[in-house]
């Protein structure tokens, strides 16, 4: 197998770009300013009047969440906001945080939303206000060894494994608790480094972030299998709000409803999945992505 190493620089340019805890710039652009090469593409059809949402988001969570190569927000989730808050009336404004500070700023009132790849919990929903579901993002174990066979959380009984920290594939695999050592860290990009270079036998995060991550390194030989259905609450991925904020989680869904029938967020996610890399499959659609 190639050394990771050889392949580093271009997973970093779309995953790790940019300073934390910062707008980026599209509200620098709000703020006036001057931008030319950088400046973000979308352009809103609101006016100028109208109300402006702090979004954080992580930044480095593709195809979610993260930068172009000058800073600006791009990914499913960044499409997602944009489309329901164009639909709703109000404009957006990102900053990139960490996936803690995502919670602790909207809990803090210094943030009005968070959108990155978050999904259900029961404890998320008792603390904050969740939005209805938007995409469904089932969980996914990522693996690279031939002598390898998994289809479950069960297969993974005395493996190396590892998940990002605070995320719900790090809760079920606790829970399994069958592991020989579970570590955690703090992106994709990170865990993905640790299996290519040997460190773990495999690797837990969501479906679309592992199928993006593979398509766009096809040098490596890998397979991905899902385990969590639809009708799994924690497959279900939500917008995260305060919980008293209730004029914000009604203008959320009700901008989720439209959209879900008008077929938008479908859309986004042929944008950045694209045909052959869908999420909407169950836990028995075992999804299996060899490549060469």
């Amino acid at each position: 197998m190639m050394q990771l190493y050889r392949a580093l620089p271009i997973l970093l340019s779309v995953g790790l770009f940019g300073c934390g805890n910062s707008p980026t710039q599209e509200s620098a652009s709000a703020a006036g300013t001057s931008a030319t090469e950088n400046k973000d593409s979308f352009v809103s059809k609101l006016p100028d009047t109208a109300p402006v949402i702090k979004v954080a988001t992580t930044g480095t969570m593709p195809p979610f969440s993260f930068q172009d190569d000058y800073g600006n927000m791009q990914g499913i989730d960044i499409d997602s906001i944009r489309a329901i808050g164009e639909e709703q009336g109000f404009k957006v404004e990102f900053y990139k945080e960490t996936w803690q500070e995502m919670f602790d700023s909207v809990e803090s009132g210094s943030r009005d939303l968070a959108i990155s790849g978050i999904s259900y919990k029961d404890e998320r929903a008792e603390k904050y206000g969740l939005s209805v579901p938007y995409f469904f993002n089932p969980a996914a174990i990522m693996y690279a060894k031939d002598d390898m066979t998994v289809n479950s959380l069960e297969d993974l009984q005395g493996k190396n494994i590892s998940a990002m920290e605070g995320s719900k594939s790090f809760d079920q695999a606790e829970q399994m608790g069958k592991y020989s050592n579970l570590t955690t860290r703090t992106t994709a990009f990170l865990l993905y480094e640790d299996l290519m270079q040997g460190k773990v036998d495999a690797i837990l995060h969501d479906l679309p972030i592992l199928q993006y991550t593979a398509k766009n390194h096809p040098e490596y030989d890998v397979k991905i299998v899902s385990y969590e259905g639809e009708d799994n609450p924690s497959a279900q991925q939500v917008i995260l709000m305060a919980k008293g904020n209730t004029k914000l989680i009604n203008q959320v869904n009700e901008g989720i409803a439209k959209l879900k029938n008008e077929g938008t967020f479908k859309e986004i996610e042929g944008r950045w999945l694209g045909e052959n890399v869908s999420t909407a499959k169950s836990a028995s659609d075992t999804t299996t992505k060899q490549l060469s």
